[in-house]
């Protein structure tokens, strides 16, 4: 049994990198970097597919809405159309660092309200997956786990890669909890592990009413921007292990 660890990163500006990027890169497999959309500039597009490089992690794209004041977590009206576009555009800039770099890209992961609105709506899944499709077909697609993005890929031809939150709690309907409520994030490390080793080996989660969600697992996002991301991200790695699961990236051309 082996698991995908991955997480977001340059998500940054200029010579403000956050250091903690650095810090959590040999405890995951596979790093998901800001295009510049919804953060990340040229410079940390750069430097930051360096640090994933020589540490040996998965490079994949992390494109979001055109919304830095916001961050990328406020849904945006735009159409199928002008989501493929600006997909493909940020796909093309991180591909071009990775090339730059003597490796390619590995994967590609939507960012925050795109992702979620994807998880969700046939029309821009689809929009995504043919983007990621057309910029290389060889490409992994990372969406929520049993979501429309994952069906979209599916239909596209690519690889796919079923993702679960260490640190989310899930709706009864297997969607993540809105942000906006109280009850979103798991702070408690060590609820956060036990509910990725139930993931992961049980292939079940317990939603916010109580009940079990099936769910595949094959990539755990560990967020690395909270105050205990290192420590977190130490104590989900070290419990998977103890349990027996390898930590591995998704190989090309078959499931995680």
């Amino acid at each position: 049994m082996k698991i995908d660890l991955n997480c977001d990163m340059g998500e940054s500006f200029g010579a403000y990198t956050i250091g903690r990027d650095e810090e959590m890169m040999p405890y995951i497999t596979s790093a998901n970097i800001a295009c510049g959309f919804h953060a990340g500039d040229a410079d940390v597009m750069k430097r930051t597919v360096h640090l994933a490089a020589k540490h040996g992690v998965a490079i994949g794209a992390h494109p979001g809405f055109p919304d830095l004041s916001g961050f990328g977590r406020r849904d945006m009206a735009l159409s199928p159309e002008e989501v493929y576009a600006m997909v493909l555009y940020q796909i093309g800039a991180l591909s071009a660092f990775a090339k730059a770099e003597g490796t390619v890209l590995h994967h590609v992961k939507p960012h925050g309200a795109l992702y979620n609105m994807a998880s969700a709506r046939a029309d821009l899944s689809r929009a995504i997956a043919s983007a990621v499709a057309d910029a290389d077909p060889e490409l992994i697609l990372y969406g929520l786990a049993g979501s429309e993005l994952i069906q979209a890929g599916k239909e596209a031809g690519l690889i796919t890669a079923n993702e679960v939150f260490a640190d989310r709690t899930y709706a009864p309907d297997g969607l993540l909890t809105s942000r906006r409520l109280p009850n979103a994030l798991i702070t408690n490390t060590e609820e956060a592990a036990s509910q990725v080793v139930r993931m992961v080996k049980e292939r079940k989660v317990r939603t916010t009413d109580g009940s079990d969600k099936q769910i595949n697992a094959e990539t755990v996002c560990i967020h690395g921007d909270g105050a205990h991301a290192l420590s977190f991200a130490q104590f989900i790695r070290t419990k998977l292990q103890e349990e027996g699961i390898q930590i591995k990236s998704i190989e090309k051309g078959k499931r995680g």
